[in-house]
């Protein structure tokens, strides 16, 4: 049985720690997640933000990485490809308003679910 200390003995290297920092870096700037040296499958997870990532920057550092590092994991292909996308914001996911819409037989337009009138500045507003 191998340590988490003998498996992650690449990190002892100053320029690998640095990739990884500053991997980690662009990481928590985009998603707004804070990854940790410690976590049990760090490697893991900054290959699969490496491969959610819209910055051409995160891809660079961690194939120059991986380059370096043969054992770690590829970015994987995400399994939901066939589903639709989630509106993601952070890294978390956006609830979508499910409420129902009205429309007014009339008119042919859509009427707020809004029950209560909204007053902005001295004006009614919606």
């Amino acid at each position: 049985m191998t340590s988490l200390a003998s498996e992650r003995s690449w990190l002892l290297d100053p320029g690998l720690l640095k990739l990884v920092h500053q991997c980690r870096r662009l990481i928590h700037s985009e998603f707004g997640v804070k990854l940790h040296l410690t976590e049990e499958h760090l490697e893991q997870q900054l290959a699969d933000y490496a491969h959610k990532t819209r910055s051409s920057h995160l891809t660079r550092t961690w194939e120059a990485l991986r380059a370096q590092v043969p054992q770690l994991p590829e970015a994987s292909v995400a399994p939901e490809a066939d589903q639709p996308q989630k509106r993601m914001y952070r890294g978390q996911e956006i609830v979508e308003d499910d409420r129902p819409v009205k429309q007014t037989e009339a008119l042919g337009e859509e009427t707020s679910p809004r029950k209560k009138k909204v007053i902005y500045r001295g004006q009614v507003v919606g």
